[in-house]
């Protein structure tokens, strides 16, 4: 019994390793092949003749002005998040009034109000506001969606923090500023830097608000600028694959730089 519920693991484990590992690998592949290649080699296969012309094509063209785009939107969108939430969680945590209670219920509400349906009140409400077609109009609604999560996560996080070190700073003479700064923000730096890595991702990848508030090629983000490169280049989807993998690198090195303060943060609490 043990020995075939360990294969069926094993299997399992194997299968899903796969199901992740054999896509990226195919892009990858695909952006070192010339399209000969591409169009009579197998899909899998190593490429007979590896190349770096896609990526050449790719940097060419106007990449770096859609990275730029994309560093700065989710650069904007993951400060004001992190920092609003950090605030409005010190708040709930801090003060444990009806009025603190019903600000976190209504965050939490937040997280079963779908995107897609209300995208079109907030592109009523970017036209009204005059910042269509600019950054700043995808910077907001993002950041407005990834509030209700990250307050949540770090609620769960400032719950943790034992009660008397608030109260030996107030004794201290602390205000609620200093024992945000001082005490709350270095203490929750793990969640940050969990909360911060997993709003980036979201924002890095949206599609939806670039799609709907943005029209002018000068203001594409990166998930949007991969649609105009597949229509610019046509069939060549090696020149594509290239642009699927230079845009990725920037969240890779970010992950790696922060992957021991984010497993600290995704492991808080289990301990206790």
């Amino acid at each position: 019994m043990n020995t075939a519920r360990r294969t069926l693991t094993g299997g399992a484990t194997l299968l899903w390793t796969a199901l992740a590992v054999v896509p990226l690998y195919w892009v990858v592949v695909t952006s070192l092949r010339g399209r000969t290649d591409f169009t009579t080699a197998s899909p899998l296969a190593l490429p007979g003749h590896p190349t770096l012309d896609n990526y050449r094509t790719v940097l060419d063209g106007d990449f770096t002005t859609y990275l730029l785009n994309s560093v700065v939107v989710t650069a904007a969108t993951v400060a004001v998040t992190v920092v609003v939430a950090l605030m409005a969680a010190f708040s709930i945590v801090r003060y444990t009034s009806r009025w603190s209670r019903l600000a976190f219920r209504l965050y939490l509400l937040g997280l079963a109000i779908p995107l897609q349906a209300v995208i079109i009140p907030v592109y009523l409400l970017i036209i009204r506001m005059q910042m269509y077609d600019s950054l700043l109009a995808i910077v907001l609604p993002s950041a407005a969606f990834a509030l209700p999560v990250t307050v949540m996560i770090l609620v769960g996080f400032l719950r943790d923090i034992p009660r008397s070190l608030f109260e030996a700073m107030v004794v201290d003479g602390a205000g609620d500023w200093r024992m945000l700064l001082s005490l709350v923000a270095p203490m929750a730096r793990p969640a940050l830097v969990t909360v911060a890595v997993y709003d980036g991702l979201q924002v890095w990848n949206g599609f939806l608000f670039p799609l709907i508030l943005t029209q002018s090629g000068d203001k594409a983000v990166l998930p949007l600028a991969l649609t105009l490169y597949r229509g610019e280049f046509g069939i060549n989807v090696p020149a594509t694959m290239a642009a699927v993998v230079l845009s990725t690198l920037p969240m890779l090195v970010v992950f790696v730089l922060a992957r021991r303060q984010l497993v600290a943060g995704l492991t808080a609490g289990f301990s206790k």
